[in-house]
């Protein structure tokens, strides 16, 4: 008898060890408080109704990975530390061939990262929406299969997080709406395809300004009903996020992930990327392709890199880039498949570079100093007056866009739980239930639905843009100036309608620890000169420095 209980002890106990124990690390709690002491914010956008999401469960986007991290250590966690916190992709992978760091602690570093800082209810940032459950094993299958002689350029094996409007096989994409919580598409986008082909791990989507900032009007950048308030780690409930890319921008800012893609529109990426001081590359229309990501604009979209640095970006870039023939602006536009990692020259490269300044933005000293800057190591530097901008028409553009793309996305879907092929169909589900499905409205969307602008008038509309765009930076169409120097996404709606690439890079910090950027705009398919501009400047100031409370 006593065999017996010990046989049974045995397997008891063997069991218990082999199971995952179901562990509820995030929990809600009562953000009242803190709402209303949101409500005396200055910035009109900052009165926040609610911070934690009511659908997200990060509980079960973790409990896949519950028996890897809980034997992850908090030792081991601070070994990693200094192989991978703020390292570029280079860095990071001369550390996995040295053989001081695998693809799997790696992958397993950021996941123990995203959980120690979402599960504390003092900082998390509600950066992230949904995890790949498969990403463990196959960073494990890239250690197995580890190929000799990787370049230290190669993405193989680096953990990156996708902006949750791009369709990413068996997982689900939602635009932040609670519509498209089910959407389980079947297909990867093409740009997620050649992100696998390049070798790069899917760690999760990011969270969004819901439906990429087209929803509602004067409400929350970074809000999303699926997932909730995304914050800025620089200034948690004090600076804005930026928008829509905002969890891509976050995840990036706070070390969640070695890179992250966003989407643009009209300052999509320079915003979240200036607004958290990471590199953002917004590139010229036609160079990515957009098919598989949900759409605003047909005419102004594009996917892009954001990252910590520019090395990065133009790694990402290069895995990016590829002709699919299914996006039909991207066989029309000059596409272009480049190298884009030549960063020998440095700085040397600003020499006798003829960069143009806004005169109105020289008020500001932080561009002032940094105009200054890039003059002292052999710049010119060319004030420019442009006559303001007349943005008539802009948003006729972007709501009879999205009335007819939208459906156009909808109808290569394989599965769609709500029914969702129209606009109105958005509406129509919200309105079951508004106060927590859109708790801001979504007067945007009201107004496509009801929109009747012809396809003529569209191409009306299109053509004026384009050329008023383009005359507001006549010194680049007229070649007077190699790059036009920016604050931010200031200039973002302008280079969007004149089909202008743009990039933005840490340029400093404001008193009370607000993050600037300078942003550099370019004529198109200059995405190989933007770069090296972009590196030239990072290697100048190295201004970018990790949030305080997320080292």
């Amino acid at each position: 008898m006593k065999n017996i209980y010990y046989f049974l002890a045995i397997v008891f106990f063997i069991s218990c060890k082999n199971e995952v124990r179901k562990i509820d690390y995030f929990k809600r709690y009562n953000e009242d408080t803190e709402i209303l002491e949101q409500q005396r914010h200055e910035n009109p956008r900052m009165k926040f109704k609610l911070i934690q999401s009511n659908y997200l469960d990060l509980n079960r986007e973790f409990r896949p990975f519950m028996k890897d991290l809980e034997g992850f250590s908090e030792e081991e966690y601070n070994i990693l530390k200094p192989l991978i916190l703020e390292k570029d992709i280079p860095s990071i992978q001369e550390s996995v061939m040295k053989g001081k760091l695998t693809y799997e602690k790696l992958t397993l570093f950021y996941l123990y990262r995203i959980l120690k800082f979402e599960r504390d209810s003092t900082k998390y940032l509600n950066a992230v929406i949904s995890l790949n459950p498969n990403v463990l094993n196959q960073a494990r299958e890239k250690d197995q299969n580890k190929a000799s002689g990787i370049s230290k350029f190669s993405l193989n094996g680096m953990p990156i997080i996708l902006k949750d409007n791009i369709d990413t096989k068996y997982m689900n994409t939602t635009a932040g709406a609670v519509a498209m919580k089910d959407h389980l598409p079947k297909k990867d986008a093409f740009i997620v395809e050649r992100l696998k082909n390049s070798g790069a791990l899917i760690l999760g989507k990011a969270n969004l300004s819901e439906w990429a900032y087209f929803f509602c009007e004067g409400c929350p950048l970074g809000y999303s009903a699926l997932g909730g308030q995304t914050l800025n780690p620089y200034g948690r409930k004090e600076f804005e996020t930026g928008g829509s890319s905002s969890g891509s921008g976050v995840s990036v800012a706070a070390n969640y992930a070695v890179a992250a893609i966003g989407t643009e529109t009209a300052g999509s990426i320079t915003s979240p990327s200036s607004m958290n001081s990471v590199v953002g590359l917004k590139p010229t229309i036609g160079l990515l392709s957009r098919s598989g990501i949900i759409p605003i604009s047909n005419t102004l979209d594009t996917p892009g890199p954001m990252t910590k640095s520019v090395i990065d970006n133009a790694i990402l870039l290069e895995a990016l880039i590829g002709l699919d023939t299914n996006d039909e602006t991207q066989v029309l536009a000059n596409f272009s498949n480049d190298q884009y990692i030549d960063f020998e020259k440095k700085y040397d490269f600003l020499k006798e570079k003829r960069v143009g300044v806004i005169a109105d933005l020289l008020q500001d000293s932080i561009y002032n100093k940094s105009a200054q800057k890039i003059a002292k190591v052999g710049a010119n530097i060319i004030k420019l007056a442009p006559e303001e901008m007349n943005y008539d028409g802009f948003l006729t553009l972007l709501a009879a866009d999205m009335k007819r793309d939208f459906p156009n996305y909808f109808k290569r879907l394989d599965l769609n739980k709500n029914d969702i092929i129209t606009l109105g169909n958005v509406v129509n589900f919200n309105n079951e239930n508004i106060l927590k499905r859109a708790p801001y409205g979504q007067q945007l969307f009201e107004k496509i639905v009801n929109d009747t602008t012809s396809d003529i008038q569209l191409v009306t509309v299109r053509e004026n843009l384009i050329k008023r765009g383009r005359k507001y930076f006549k010194a680049l169409e007229a070649n007077e100036v190699d790059v036009i120097l920016s604050i931010n996404n200031t200039h973002s709606a302008i280079a969007a309608v004149a089909k202008f690439p743009t990039i933005t890079v840490p340029m400093q910090y404001k008193e009370h620890g607000e993050p600037v950027s300078l942003t550099f705009i370019g004529r198109p398919n200059t995405e190989k000169e933007m770069l090296a501009f972009a590196f030239a400047f990072e290697q100048l100031t190295k201004v970018r420095k990790m949030p305080k409370n997320y080292q």
